[in-house]
């Protein structure tokens, strides 16, 4: 194991997190990190060894934690933590038990990840020779699927976004801000759920209060929490998927080319976005009992950080890591997670990353960055990966 880390490397840019892998690499798949609050812990960023810990019932889920050790009311700390990421199995399976095969989060046939709406984002840009592609694509349209598979209604949008950055960047906004946030996003679910309750419609929120008053009964903070986490899970990680693909395909105009000579690449296009960039970078875990892993004792109750996006550059499992491929073959990348904690959206999230990725392509063929890639910047989340801005020229 090398020297100490801290987390302020996982919020580093792109080139400075590449000079600490390649500082760390031969060190071992486990480094000692510290937190800005001081905890000390453990960074996984061995392949194998993050695959192992994700299925490890000795380590008990915490990535989608608001407001752990900064003090936040407990209440609310419940009601957005306690959902099927921070629990195992037999929970887990109850809190999993509505999703099935013909869910459209789980991508069945009737899953609302139109082209015609990904057109109909792009409209809006045509008319102009530079855009902002997260802003007018990459972010709308996952919101827009959302308002449409949930229920939600469309002008409560502009207050779910602005909650959801703060709640998924609880690290880097102070207390007061952090706290007021889960108090009006947990109370903005209670009551959009109470009137779902009242007046049920054929969406998934309607379908979550019957199983909370169902057979597999949730509790009152499993049912907000697991609404927080899709609603979060479900925007903020398609976000980063579409923008940090389309990133990388603009930032390497060989791979750009060989994709547009073989446009049935694209699902490997986003199976690449999802390893190169993982827009989830971090799962977070801490230990229930004594644990051991590439010879390195970890004692109970320790903070475990298993780096996604660390072990999909992995060399000892991917042919250069540190390479775009648009090609590449062989590639169980952990983007989604792994095991029971699997992502439940994986199939909807594909989906939508494969329809905008592959329109803006074939609409734009002189698309090019408008600034260079290493100018862009990355927002200030450890677990979130993505870009503030992704700005263009589309002609």
């Amino acid at each position: 194991m090398s020297e100490t880390l801290s987390t302020s490397v996982l919020l580093a840019d792109g080139a400075e997190q590449r000079a600490w892998r390649a500082k760390l690499r031969g060190a071992g798949p486990v480094h000692r990190i510290t937190t800005q609050s001081g905890e000390t812990g453990w960074l996984i960023v061995g392949h194998e060894e993050a695959r192992n810990a994700l299925v490890d019932l000795r380590l008990q889920g915490r990535t989608a934690t608001v407001g752990h050790g900064r003090r936040m009311p407990e209440d609310l700390e419940r009601a957005l933590n306690s959902h099927m990421l921070n629990v195992g199995p037999p929970d887990h399976t109850r809190c999993t038990g509505w999703s099935r095969p013909r869910s459209p989060v789980g991508g069945s046939a009737d899953a609302p990840a139109d082209p015609e709406l990904t057109d109909e984002l792009l409209d809006g840009l045509a008319g102009a020779d530079e855009a902002d592609l997260v802003a007018g694509l990459a972010l709308p349209l996952p919101m827009r699927v959302l308002v449409d598979l949930f229920g939600i209604p469309a002008e409560d949008c502009a207050d779910f976004n602005v909650w959801t950055k703060v709640l998924t960047s609880a690290g880097a906004v102070d207390l007061d801000r952090l706290t007021t946030a889960a108090g009006e996003m947990v109370a903005y679910l209670r009551g959009l759920l109470d009137r779902k309750r009242q007046v049920p419609e054929s969406d998934l929120l309607s379908a979550l209060v019957a199983v909370r008053d169902g057979a597999d009964r949730l509790s009152d903070d499993e049912l907000t929490s697991m609404v927080y986490l899709l609603l979060t899970a479900g925007y903020e990680t398609t976000v980063n998927l579409i923008g940090n693909g389309l990133l990388n395909l603009l930032a390497n105009p060989e791979q750009l080319v060989a994709f547009k000579a073989d446009p049935d690449l694209l699902p490997q296009v986003v199976e690449e976005a999802m390893r190169f960039d993982s827009p989830v970078q971090i799962a977070v875990r801490h230990s229930t009992e004594p644990w051991e892993i590439a010879g390195q004792a970890i004692p109970s109750g320790a903070l475990i950080l298993v780096s996604l996006l660390w072990a999909n550059r992995d060399p000892d499992r991917f042919t250069e890591p540190e390479a775009f491929r648009v090609d590449r073959q062989d590639n169980p990348q952990l983007g989604f997670g792994y095991g029971f904690h699997h992502c439940i959206g994986a199939p909807l999230a594909r989906m939508e990353g494969t329809i905008a990725i592959g329109t803006v392509i074939r609409r734009f063929p002189a698309l090019r960055l408008a600034h260079p890639a290493g100018s862009l910047t990355w927002r200030a989340s450890m677990v979130m990966h993505g870009l503030t801005a992704l700005p263009v020229h589309l002609r």
